[in-house]
Order: structure tokens, then sequence, then C-alpha cells
């Protein structure tokens, strides 16, 4: 091969490329961002739009709809959503993977510019991120102050500091105490004055102004002219002349009273009981989790030291960063300790510090040079590329191993070594290019692979790829240059001779030559010494390993030998073993992803629909002094009126609902949290009138495992059969937590009017449920310039007429002047009939979903337990069920994966019978492939796993990778017929000298891959379960291939 002769003439090109290639790896390293998976979650934006006091089933009309119907042509969107809740409509739209969400967000902005909006609406807002999702951070402020003073500070300094930061799309802030100015109207006073509530507002709103006048010149002088008649002091308001009766003015002091308030509380928040103020960090979509949480850390430790903030207490009571950092620094630990393993397999082997030292030059090049084309990529650090480096580095030797190999035999007979490198490597260059583009071929349909396991083998399979290729080049240039050099020794005359014969232009009398030359032989003399220390401490392990060999080396071809004369029995009951195995596969439960445990958990609380705020929040206070009782729990951090994440709720505020975030000591496992949360579910079955259920952080656009979709138009029928389901459901075995998010019984004052009468009064209803709305709602008439800040002036009719249903009907509806007072319930029908508390919409469909946990068993058998359970549902005409979350993916997922396999398979065909030119030779190492299923069927049943996305990706990989021991045999089979040896022979010879390198890479492979299959450290749930498929299929295929492909071999190959 001219490269190999090119590396061996041209030490200095090849060492400054390999020094050029750590470097910019380096540099490439320490600029890639961070994460814990690839973004598996689709690209977000969500429409909020606020219509103050409407009821959902207003806002999905008014609001929740147009909004959809104009949004949901814009390009690439792949889902559309809608939760319409009290005053509020989220509106979030998912794009497709890949979409530029700039031009996403211009073209919704443009698209909401179309639609025609209630008056009384707000205008929309675009947020770059889903407000059901979790944040990526937590703050909680508290301290000696006002939790008014606290929810100040927070609003106005801390939140503004952290939103200016890169990568932040939004902080809200939750719980205190917001002030405002309350003026609190004495109904029956002003209404028997004839002054409607509408003026008292407009005469606030008109007499605190500040307004410019122009400019007066006098003379040589200008002035500016200004009124100055804004509020300066709270008891001025009171004196404002609200209207006129019977010639005396009447100020708002006669019909109200102005004092200093706060707002009415919507959210409470506790740190292990102690009441604070949280600020919740979200990050942009395609921003990096760790480069953001550390930005906030380093502006929050500012913050700490200086400015208004230094005052209180600033406490991260989340951060998810961490868990990232720490699941990443756990791969590259898992790395480390695969490659030190795999090396340490080929000292055993080799039992030459030299040779070992070659090889292993091998993995941190080709590490490097992977970093570097990671940057350039745009791949992030997260558990999957670097589970596809930890994987490579296993598989990085094997093409050095071989290459070595080839080397030392030529050396060991006698050739020189620069001529030794050259044939050697010459001699299987073309194997080595060949199995290293067959592994590198199964990663093509990446393109071809749907839903999130398209996103999360995309950044495993490039990364595999690219230290692949990086290897290939290492093994056939580096390597060999390595080989040539005479290390510790000199060269004979005839060694001299047939090195210029390779090497023409090779100079060694060079400056350069002489330097790497000396270096290199104090490296040796290194090596050497460290050698003689290692033998002296390996060498009892040594012997025993040697001799083991020595009894495989020689039992092998007589093994061989005895197969080959009893191929149709063994072939037969090779067969019988693939067969039980695929049965085995495909009774294996099945499973989207493996759930991650973080030392972390979620209770979702939800209290009956009407429950007040206060009576809520003792509940969840209730909870959260239980959860703190326990040994293992580190912090506790609870939210009473705002949902979570898992609940679906992340931004919604009810009085209803609250949430308990656990924290665990460091050290306790997933076992142990699945004992703590039994524990608590038989403790809170103690407390009356709750709802709750656990779950764990989610990385997909869905919470849940289980999510049945119960669609239709009529919602007390949504809600009947979502029950229905619910109850269905919970008799299903492993589930728990099932609940409906159709809930029943929101309370509501339903009004209404008798036309003619208020025809008759001379007004309308539009004008009637505005002056209600006045009183009971109430409506910030202006504001109040305290200092710089800002306070809202709130005008409403005082508490005692506005409390109770029958306070509501005893309320004034006269028009302005009128001169009887008529009470509402004289014109109206007033009465309490439940409402929906919120109405969810999927593709412009009302929908109700059911939602539950899996215990115990897999999500595959529940699914079908749950198909055949909704089948048996009566259904109204219109209505349907679907089973969507998880289970929706892992089909969509599965299917693309099972076609991906299958192509992988036939382009390793493709390249093989390009290889060999033959297509008998191809096929028969094919069969190494189904026998590697044997192997990952024993290694699930062994752990206990279950067959999911991260074990169809070790598939695929697997079929790359087992290939690549039957194409050395195969290879080095033909070489030797080639050559005259008979076939039968060639295959026994074949096997005696492919058997080190077999087992040398194959044990690097296994044992590079160790770390990762023991689960060790935070996330290993995702990585362990791919590193069990390739390691299982691997070595039971390895102990097959050596055997079963000879013997297929000999019975295909019919040529003499």
């Amino acid at each position: 091969m001219k490269i190999v002769d090119f590396s061996i003439q041209r030490r200095v090109t090849v060492t400054m490329f390999m020094v050029a290639a750590i470097i910019f790896g380096y540099v490439g390293f320490t600029r890639l961002p961070i994460n814990l998976l690839p973004d598996i979650t689709y690209p977000t934006l969500t429409v909020r739009t606020e219509y103050p006091g409407a009821a959902p089933v207003e806002v999905e009309r008014l609001i929740s709809e147009p909004v959809e119907g104009v949004v949901g042509v814009v390009p690439n969107v792949v889902k559309v959503s809608s939760i319409s809740r009290p005053g509020v409509s989220d509106v979030v739209v998912e794009f497709g993977w890949g979409t530029n969400m700039d031009f996403a967000a211009l073209d919704v902005r443009e698209k909401l510019d179309l639609v025609n909006l209630p008056q009384d609406a707000r205008k929309p807002v675009l947020l770059r991120f889903d407000p059901s999702l979790d944040p990526i951070m937590r703050v909680g402020v508290s301290g000696d102050v006002s939790l008014t003073a606290l929810r100040l500070m927070s609003e106005e300094d801390i939140k503004q500091e952290l939103e200016s930061l890169d990568g932040v799309a939004a902080v809200k802030v939750s719980g205190g105490m917001e002030e405002e100015i309350h003026v609190d109207i004495l109904e029956a006073k002003l209404a028997s004055l004839g002054i409607p509530i509408n003026q008292v507002t407009a005469r606030l709103a008109q007499e605190n102004v500040n307004l410019t006048g122009g400019a007066l010149k006098d003379g040589e002088a200008e002035y500016l002219v200004r009124t100055m008649n804004e509020f300066k002091a709270v008891d001025e308001i009171q004196d404002i002349v609200v209207g006129e009766r019977n010639g005396a003015v009447v100020t708002l002091g006669d019909v109200g009273s102005v004092r200093r308030g706060s707002k009415e509380r919507d959210v409470i928040t506790r740190i292990n009981g102690r009441e604070a103020v949280e600020i919740a960090v979200y990050k942009e979509g395609d921003a990096n989790a760790v480069g953001v949480a550390r930005h906030v850390r380093e502006r929050l430790e500012r913050l700490r030291v200086s400015g208004e903030a230094a005052a209180a207490r600033l406490e991260i009571v989340f951060d998810q960063s961490k868990f990232i950092q720490q699941a990443v620094d756990e791969v590259k630990g898992a790395a480390w300790e695969g490659g030190i393993l795999a090396l340490a397999i080929l000292y055993f082997f080799l039992k030459d510090v030299k040779s070992t030292f070659i090889i292993s030059t091998s993995i941190p090049i080709s590490v490097m040079m992977t970093f570097f084309v990671m940057y350039i990529s745009g791949i992030s650090l997260n558990t999957m590329s670097l589970g596809g480096l930890a994987l490579g580095v296993g598989m990085v030797v094997d093409d050095a191993i071989v290459v070595l190999e080839s080397i030392q035999r030529y050396r060991d007979q006698g050739y020189p070594a620069m001529e030794a490198a050259s044939v050697g490597t010459g001699e299987v260059g073309l194997a080595v290019s060949a199995t290293t583009l067959t592994t590198v071929c199964v990663f093509v349909p990446i393109v071809f692979v749907e839903g999130v396991a398209g996103q999360l083998f995309r950044d495993q399979a490039l990364t595999i790829t690219y230290s692949l290729l990086a290897s290939w080049v290492g093994a056939i240039t580096l390597i060999p240059m390595l080989s040539s050099l005479q290390v510790g020794g000199h060269e004979s005359r005839d060694q001299v001779g047939a090195t210029r014969r390779v090497a023409p232009t090779q100079d060694p009398s060079s400056p350069f030559t002489r330097g790497l030359m000396a270096a290199l032989r104090g490296v040796g003399a290194a090596a050497r010494g460290v050698g003689r220390l290692l033998n002296l401490i390996l060498s009892p392990f040594i012997k025993g390993f040697d001799k083991g060999f020595g009894v495989i080396q020689e039992g092998y071809p007589r093994l061989l030998r005895w197969a080959i004369g009893r191929r149709l029995r063994l072939v037969a009951g090779a067969a019988g073993v693939l067969a039980l195995a695929v049965l085995g596969l495909l009774s294996t439960g099945t499973e989207l992803m493996p759930e991650v445990s973080q030392g972390e958990f979620f209770i979702d609380v939800k209290m009956p629909v009407g429950t007040p705020l206060a009576v809520t929040d003792r509940t969840v206070q209730a909870m959260a002094e239980v959860v703190q009782g326990l040994p293992e729990t580190r912090m506790v951090y609870s939210m009473t009126g705002a949902g979570g994440a898992s609940s679906g709720a992340a931004g919604e505020e009810r009085e209803n609902i609250g949430q308990v975030h656990v924290m665990l000591k460091k050290g306790v496992r997933r076992a142990q949290e699945e004992a703590i949360m039994d524990r608590l579910r038989s403790d809170f079955a103690r407390i009356p009138s709750v709802e709750y259920n656990f779950s764990r952080l989610s990385y997909f656009s869905f919470k849940t495992p289980i999510e049945v979709q119960v669609s239709g138009y009529n919602l007390r029928q949504i809600q009947d059969l979502s029950h229905e389901v619910t109850d269905r459901l919970s008799h299903i075995a492993g589930l728990t937590d099932v609940k409906s998010s159709a809930e029943g019984g929101n309370p509501e004052v339903q009004i209404t009017f008798n036309r003619k009468k208020v025809a008759s009064m001379g007004t309308t209803i539009s004008a009637i449920a505005t002056l209600l709305r006045n009183k009971i709602q109430g409506e910030v008439a202006t504001e109040f310039m305290q200092k710089d800040r800002r306070i809202d002036v709130l005008v409403r009719a005082s508490e005692g007429e506005r409390t109770g249903v029958e306070s509501i009907r005893r309320l004034s509806v006269s028009p302005p002047n009128a001169s009887t007072q008529v009470p509402l319930a004289s014109v109206a029908d007033v009465r309490v009939e439940p409402g929906p508390a919120e109405i969810r919409r999927i593709d412009q469909q009302r929908v109700a979903l059911v939602t539950a946990n899996l215990v115990g068993r897999d999500l595959g058998s529940a699914v079908e337990d749950i198909r055949r359970t909704v089948a048996q549902v009566p259904l109204p005409a219109d209505f349907s069920i679907t089973v969507g979350g998880q289970s929706e993916e892992m089909a969509t997922s599965f299917e693309s994966m099972r076609f991906a396999i299958i192509l992988a398979i036939f382009l390793v065909y493709l390249v093989m019978a390009s290889q060999f030119e033959s297509l008998l030779h191809p096929l028969v190492i094919m069969f190494s492939i189904p026998f590697g299923l044997v192997g990952v069927a024993l290694a699930l049943m062994l752990t206990g796993g279950t067959v999911s996305v991260m074990v169809l990706i070790g598939l695929i990989m697997l079929a790359g990778i087992v290939v690549k021991n039957a194409i050395l045999l195969i290879d080095y089979t033909n070489h030797a017929r080639r050559q005259g040896v008979p076939k039968e022979e060639a295959v026994v010879q074949a096997g005696q000298v492919r058997l080190r390198p077999i087992l040398m890479t194959t044990g690097a492979t296994v044992l590079g891959l160790l770390p990762m299959a023991l689960g060790l450290g935070e996330g290993s749930e995702l990585r362990q379960p791919m590193a069990i498929t390739v390691i299982g299929g691997l070595t039971i295929s390895t102990m097959l291939t050596l055997v079963l492909i000879p013997v297929i071999y000999v019975m295909l190959d019919r040529k003499k």
C-alpha cells in the first residue's frame, strides 16, 4: 500500500500530522457543549395569551382555536396542542427536528398578527420553551425580610440579572407577596349616589397624570411646561372627586377606602418548610444546559456579595446541570477504565511493553481526532456520544492489533523492521480496511431512523464512525511508522540494505530522525524498565494466562477438525440454539427508554376542585413533613398553587394543586427510591381528600409512560368516558397513579340574563357584564409611582359585597343616574354549576389524557393489556380512544430501527462482496450476525433487561462488529488456498494464525465496555443496556464464529 510506504518514509510528516490532530482535538474538546442526552424533545414554541376573567370554554373558543388555526400552517409543524384554563391559553407548537427555530419564531409571529382576539385579551407572548417542562434550575430566595420585600428583590434585581444571560429563555418568579393598592368601594353606597364603578376607575386614571405642556418662551428664556399631578402619597387617592350629588362633590373617601395590601396569592413556595420565593430558570430549546447553569451560578454568586440581593439567602434548590455533569464524567471515567482494561488484556497477550505502547498510541490520537470532528459537526458531549466513544476505545485498537500482529509475525520470520512494517501492513491492509468499512457502514441507515431513536442514535453513530475512521488512519500510518523504528538496538548490514530498498528517500542522518530515534530509545529504555517491573508483579498471572492460552492454541485445531467432521450435526444444533434465542428475545419485555434515577423525585398533589389555596397548602405541608422525616431525605421543596412538569401542569396555577420535590441524600439507588415511594404511598393514604402521583424528571415531550387519549367534542361525555377509562386501567397490574386530566366540578357562578328586562332598563347585557366584572374581579385603574417602582391601583367592590353567591345576586346593575336600584337577581338567573377546570386540545380536537406510571412490568406488555381493556369501552359517536405517549413513540422508533438493522446487514454484505469479489464468501461471514442474537438473549436474561431503543442501537452496532472476526478468518483462508493449501487444511491454518488477533480484539472490545456494563455511577441506566448487548452478542458470536464459520465455509465452498 502506497500510504504505508509513505508513512514509513516520511516519519516527520506523519509525526507532525499526529501532533496537529492532538492539538486540534484538545481545542475542540474544550469547546464542546455538555448535555445529558441529545435533544430528544421536539423543538417547541409556546404561544401564551392571557384573557383575564374568562372561563376555559371562552378561552378555548376565543383564543385557543383561532391561534391553533393560524400556527398550524407554519412550515415544519409536527403537532399543535393547547390547554385552555381560566384566564390563560397555552398553545404549544412542536416542530420537526432540525428546524431553524429563529425562522420558525418569525413565521409564528407573522401568523399571530392575523388573529382577531377579544379586546380585553392581552397580546400573545411567544415563549422559546415549553412551559410544561421543568426548568433547568430553581433558586429559592429567603431571608429575614418580609415576603413582599423578597418578591420585589426577586422581580427587580435577580430576575433582570438572570434574563440577560445567553441561553436563558425565561425567568419566572413565584411565591412571596406582590404589593398592590386596594380601592375598596362600598357598592351599595355608590349605587345609591348613582355613580357607576366604571366612573371611579376612569377618574383615578384621569387624575393621576404628569403631562408635558410644550415649551414657553419668555424673552430670551425658554421653559418646559409640565403638569405635576401624579399621586405622591396613598392618602391623596381618597381625596379624588369621583362624582357630584345635589351640587356637592363626592370624593373617593365618601364611597370607599384606600389601603396598601398585596395581590391575591396564587403560589406558595417552601424550602424545608420555610416559606420562600422561587426563581425558575428556563433555557432556550437549543441552549447548552450545563453552560447556561454555570453562567447562572456565577451571576448568583455575584449577587450574593453585592446589590440588593446580598441581604437574602439564595439557595439553588434544583440544578439539572449537576446530574448531567456527573453522568458525563461517569462516562468519561468508564472510557478511561475501559481503555486501561483493553491495554491490560493486550499486554497479557503480547507480553511486550513496546508493542503494547505502540498499540496504545492509537487510543489518544483517535479520541482527539474524534473530538475535533465532533466539534465541527456540532455534536455535544453527552452520554450517547461519549458512550459511543467508550465503545470505540475498545474497538479503535482492533485495527492496530491486526496490523502490529502481522508486522510482528514477519519480524519473527527474520524480516528487518522497515520491510516487516511494509509487508506486514500490506498483507492485512485490505482486510483491515474492509472490517472498518463494514463497521462504519452499519451506521449509514441512521438517516432512516425516526423518532427518539433517530435523535439518540445520530450522535453515537457519528462518534463511533469518526473514532473508527481515525483508528484506521492510525493503523495504516502511525503503527507501521513506529514499528519500523529500531528502538533499543541496531540493524545489521543486510537489514540496512533491505531498509533502504523500502525507503530510498529516508535520510537517517537528518537531525529530526536522529532526535526522534534518541527520544524513542529513551522511551524504549523506560518501557523496558516498566516491562521488567510489570513482569515481576504480574508474573504469576501471566504464567497462568499463558498456560490457559497455550491449551486453547493446542486444542483449537483439534476442535476445528472435529467440528468439520461432524458439520451437519453441529450446524443443526447451532440452528436450534439460535431459534431458542429468537424466541427468548420475542418474549422479552419492551420499553422505550430506561428510566433514569437522579436521586430525586416529585409528588404531584391535587385536592378537590374548588379547594382554597390555604387548605391545599396545609395538605402539601403535611405531606412535605412526612417526607422530611425520612432518613434518606436531603431537602424538600414544595409549591402550592402550581403544578410541575411531571403532571403536565407546569405553568398552570390553580388553588387545588401542588407539588413536593424530594431530593435524596447521595448514594440512594433506584431500588431504594422505589421502596421510599411505596412507603410514602402507605403514609399518604391517611391524608383525606387528596390525589397524588409520583414521577421523575422527564426528557421527553410526554411525561408518563402511559398516556391514553380520549377524543371527542362534548366535554361532559369526554369527562365521563375518561373517568371510565381511568377506572378500568386502575385494575391493570403494574399501573399506578392512574388519573385523568378531565376534571369536573370546577364551581362556576353562571349568570343568564333576561333579555327583555335588560332592554327595558335602557342598557345592554354587555354593559352589565362589564359592570359586574369590574365590581367582582376589579380593574387596575392606574399605577402609583414609588421611587422607580410602579404599584397597581386596583378598584373593586369591598370584600363583604363580593363574598358569597348571595352577595353577587344583590349587586346593583342599574344604569347611571337611574332613579331606582336594580339588583342582579331581578334581571338574571344566578346559579352555581360545575364547569371544566381546563380544556385540552391536540391537533384541533378536544381530548382528555389518562396517564399512569409503571411499577414492576415493562411498557410493551402493559400497552397490550391497555389496548385490550380500552377496546371493551363502549364509545359514543365521533369519539375515539388512542394509546399514545411513550408507547406511540416506541412503536415509531422500533419500526424504523428494525428497518435500519436490515439495511445495515445488507450494506455489510455489499461491502464484503466488493472486498472478496465473491457472493458466497460474504454469505458465509454473514452467519456470524444472527448468532450474535444468542449472546444478546442470554445477556438480557441474566441481567433481567428489556428490549429498548438502547438495546436496538447495540444490535445495529453488533452487526458491524461481529463480522470482523469472520472476515479475518475467511481472508486468511483464501490467502492460504491461493498458495496451494487444501481447503480444510487452509481453514485450520487460518484459525491457528488468526486466533490470537481475534481473541485480542474481542477481549479489548469487551473489557473496554465492561465499566459501562457494570452500571455504576449517575445515568448508568442509559448506557448499561447497550454495553450489555454488545458484550453478550460479541462474546458468544466470537466463540461460535471460531468454530461455525470455518465449518460453514467448508460446507458451502465447493472449490477443491
